[in-house]
């Protein structure tokens, strides 16, 4: 299974009111292309409550590496492999997922723990992939929703 994964997160204040955006597509591949047909698997936004943009960004993250445990991780042949190319517009963050920057922050370091646990139980290849903003309107489209429809909480 090939999955193709935006996330997005933000926080209104910084720190302020938050929420995390995710769009999960699966890759279809064909003989005729190379990156096949995609289809939408889920895409949702949540808040997440007071917080950073930094730790929006890593929660995004981890809600679409739980969203892969819990729904399609049992879905998948025991002998198919599963890669997973996350897309991100925060720089930091995918340089600290790709260990080429060094997390000092201790509420960003528990997070990154809570990825790397997650990343064990999909027992895929992961790549994290930083794209410009412009570039990831459809997650941030689901963070804006989140923090725009106050008091409603989850979109999937």
């Amino acid at each position: 299974m090939h999955l193709i994964i935006h996330t997005d997160g933000g926080a209104r204040g910084n720190p302020g009111q938050a929420a995390v955006g995710v769009v999960i597509e699966k890759v279809h591949s064909s003989s005729f292309t190379v990156h096949g047909n995609k289809e939408i698997v889920s895409q949702f936004g949540k808040r997440i409550g007071e917080t950073t943009n930094n730790i929006a960004e890593y929660s995004a993250v981890v809600e679409a590496l739980h969203f892969i445990t819990q729904n399609l991780k049992s879905k998948m042949q025991k002998e198919e492999t599963l890669t997973v190319e996350f897309f991100l517009d925060s720089t930091l963050v995918v340089n600290q997922l790709n260990g080429l920057f060094k997390v000092k922050d201790v509420k960003l370091r528990e997070l990154l723990f809570k990825v790397r646990e997650l990343e064990q139980e999909t027992g895929g290849n992961i790549q994290y992939q930083v794209i410009p903003r412009e570039q990831n309107s459809r997650a941030d489209n689901f963070v804006n929703k989140a923090l725009d429809d106050y008091p409603h909480v989850s979109y999937r």
